[in-house]
């Protein structure tokens, strides 16, 4: 069903038309009084910000004597209407800074404002410009454009020119605000072929042409018979593809909350390079399908042979694994051992930097240093281990073959019929129980021999979270009592992390914070070194909001700071599937007494709530006593992500649950 789904956001084809028809007229600079003097986006009136407009052109240009580099330029003019939309006067470019490093250039970098009715222009200055180093690999360089308020325009161009042909840029046509016209060209040289992939929903108009491109001359080289310098004569002609692709009155992109990346159903265009014939017209193949990507990764120096060393860590492993008795034992301890050992320093890739030994001196590595290094050591300890490529949430679903559709790697170990996966780069993580960051369908192994094959990084088992309270309502109305709440897998790991640094004031204030009219009291927190073990919180609590006395009659609200005051689905429609990361469960055991003088006039009904297909059930279950109520609310998410087509269902589901929980118990006086 997801493959279904995302793979429909990605189209096939779109629309050809003649360049002719496409186009619009945009000059730099010629920004307008009656664009400055716009104070709302005429057809999204809540956009922060718009773009009026976005150019941008891909060519492959050729240099004598020195062949085809990339040059991607774009243009942007982008209007800002309130403070929120300030952010989008800074501009940020990545580029590449390995063994040939890509150059970024800005030019044209200007603000504009109205200022007694006459246009003010502000240029951007050298310190607004800077360069922040992201990792051994990337860069990115960073503007900050100057004089912006309210109602300014911004203006800027940047231009990136590389050597590597193997990657153009991808694409967006819509972004967070809306986009009153967008266009992208191409320019393809014919020794060159790529793959468009085009995604998102919305459809670009495309539009083609050719023309005829010649480029003859002289380079002076050196003879190398001779040493002397001698002129070299070269003339290369070639017909070159050109593409338009353009859009105009884009809406805004919508996050709609519980979406993995909004980017992988942002309107793009990506283009996958499939070969590429030399100027003899030898044609050779790039890495357009999976096995050639994983070739390409494991062979080089700073992964495949950085996995093959492991002299490093030798006398430490043989302490850690003392004491196992069987590889479940001695994988938990090698897991730990790297965990406790290593910092991660936030660092993507499935890339080395520095090296794992370096790392391991050093106690600290990015991830593919300290996850190769954890390969390397199940290995030595004789439990077959791979490496496993990653995409990562932020990084969107990877469709199609590409070095790019990386940015991670976690391991893979096998003990009999098991596979287990671990990420040994968070500290709260534990075997099968990977950061929520991974959780992002497939991945795919590398093994030892160099073949490969897809990982499913969906959790199979649902996470749980069981709550257990007992409270009573006094006669004056006052609401307290004890709670129990422990939560297990992937709710336990997320607790550690968001929680584990608090201190208990900290943590209480935020609870108390999230539920008006609480206070907890007398709080216990037991979190296991082990972090397979569930974490398990205990307090009292004293709630001012739980019962309210009209007359003779008492209304109480059991599970009031327990569940959701309110659906968190509540938009018309549904664009995009709703993705709860891993599937989940939740149990309530709430047992109540009542106060003396009281009966119960009403309950809350059970009710047993199933959404199509099993995704999700509800189960709600009361029952009186002769002084006391139980009641049971047990909730089941079955599945990780659930289609768009199932978001009436979901939302109805919600609603009537929702309903349900808050629901009150009325007592009438006797």
């Amino acid at each position: 069903m997801t493959k279904q789904f995302l793979a429909g956001a990605f189209l096939a084809c779109a629309g050809l038309f003649p360049i002719a028809l496409l186009g619009q007229k945009f000059l730099p600079g010629k920004v307008t009084v009656e664009q400055l003097s716009q104070k709302r986006h005429p057809s999204d009136t809540s956009a922060a910000a718009a773009v009026l407009f976005k150019k941008g052109s891909t060519r492959l240009e050729y240099k004598g004597g020195q062949g085809f580099s990339m040059v991607t330029e774009c243009t942007q003019r982008i209007k800002i209407y309130k403070k929120d939309g300030y952010e989008w006067a800074n501009a940020s470019i990545p580029f590449y800074t390995g063994s040939d490093n890509e150059k970024v250039a800005i030019d044209d970098a200007v603000t504009y404002n109205l200022v007694d009715g006459k246009i003010e222009k502000t240029k951007l200055k050298r310190e607004g410009e800077f360069i922040e180093k992201s990792n051994k690999f990337w860069s990115r360089k960073k503007i900050a454009m100057p004089g912006v308020r309210e109602g300014s325009i911004v203006e800027f161009t940047y231009r990136i020119t590389s050597p590597y042909f193997q990657n153009m840029p991808d694409w967006s046509f819509q972004q967070a605000i809306p986009v009153d016209y967008v266009e992208y060209e191409t320019g393809i040289p014919e020794y060159f072929v790529y793959q468009p992939h085009f995604k998102g929903s919305l459809q670009p108009q495309v539009a083609v042409n050719s023309i005829r491109r010649k480029h003859e001359g002289k380079n002076r080289v050196k003879n190398m018979r001779t040493g002397h310098m001698e002129d070299e004569v070269y003339n290369v002609d070639f017909q070159e593809q050109v593409k338009i692709y353009s859009m105009q009155n884009v809406p805004a992109l919508n996050d709609e909350g519980f979406v993995n990346n909004i980017s992988n159903y942002t309107s793009s265009v990506l283009h996958e390079l499939a070969s590429v014939r030399e100027l003899n017209g030898v044609i050779r193949p790039y890495a357009n399908d999976w096995g050639s990507v994983v070739r390409t990764i494991y062979d080089n120096s700073d992964f495949g042979s950085e996995l093959a060393r492991n002299g490093y860590f030798e006398t430490d492993l043989s302490v850690a694994v003392s004491g196992a008795i069987d590889p479940s034992q001695k994988l938990q301890a090698i897991y730990k051992t790297v965990k406790d050992r290593m910092n991660w320093d936030g660092m993507y890739g499935y890339y080395c930097d520095k090296g794992v030994k370096k790392a391991y001196q050093e106690k600290a590595g990015n991830v593919a240093e300290i996850n190769l290094m954890l390969v390397a050591m199940l290995r030595s300890a004789g439990i077959k281990a791979n490496p496993v490529l990653v995409s990562t949430r932020s990084n969107g679903v990877s469709l199609y073959p590409a070095l790019s559709s990386y940015n991670y790697v976690i391991v893979q170990a096998e003990i009999g019929d098991s596979k287990i996966l671990m990420d040994a780069t968070d500290k709260w993580a534990s075997p099968d129980i990977l950061p929520v960051r991974d959780l992002n369908w497939f991945g795919r192994v590398i093994r030892a021999d160099g073949s490969s094959e897809i990982v499913d990084l969906m959790p199979k088992s649902k996470s749980r979270e069981i709550v257990n309270v007992m409270a009573k309502v006094e006669a004056k109305g006052k609401y307290n009592g004890q709670v129990r709440r422990q939560y297990f897998d992937h709710n336990a790991m997320n607790f550690r992390s968001s929680n584990a640094t608090l201190n208990e004031e900290s943590y209480l204030e935020k609870v108390e914070k999230s539920h008006k009219g609480i206070a907890l009291l007398a709080y216990k927190r037991e979190m296991d070194a082990d972090m397979s073990k569930p974490v398990t919180e205990s307090f009292t609590f004293e709630h001012d909001n739980g019962v309210e006395v009209i007359g003779d009659r008492m209304y109480i609200s059991p599970l009031t700071f327990l569940v959701l005051a309110r659906n968190p689905f509540r938009q018309e429609k549904r664009d995009y599937p709703i993705d709860f990361v891993y599937p989940h469960q939740e149990k309530i055991n709430l047992n109540l007494t009542l106060p003396d003088g009281y009966v119960i006039e009403s309950l809350p009904a059970a009710v047993n709530l199933a959404m199509p297909d099993n995704l999700g059930t509800f189960r709600f279950v009361s029952q009186k006593g002769e002084n006391t109520i139980q009641i049971a609310a047990n909730y089941d998410m079955n599945e990780a992500v659930i289609a768009p087509d199932y978001y009436d269902s979901l939302k109805d589901f919600y609603q009537k649950m929702v309903d349900k929980q808050n629901e009150k118990i009325v007592l009438k006086k006797i």
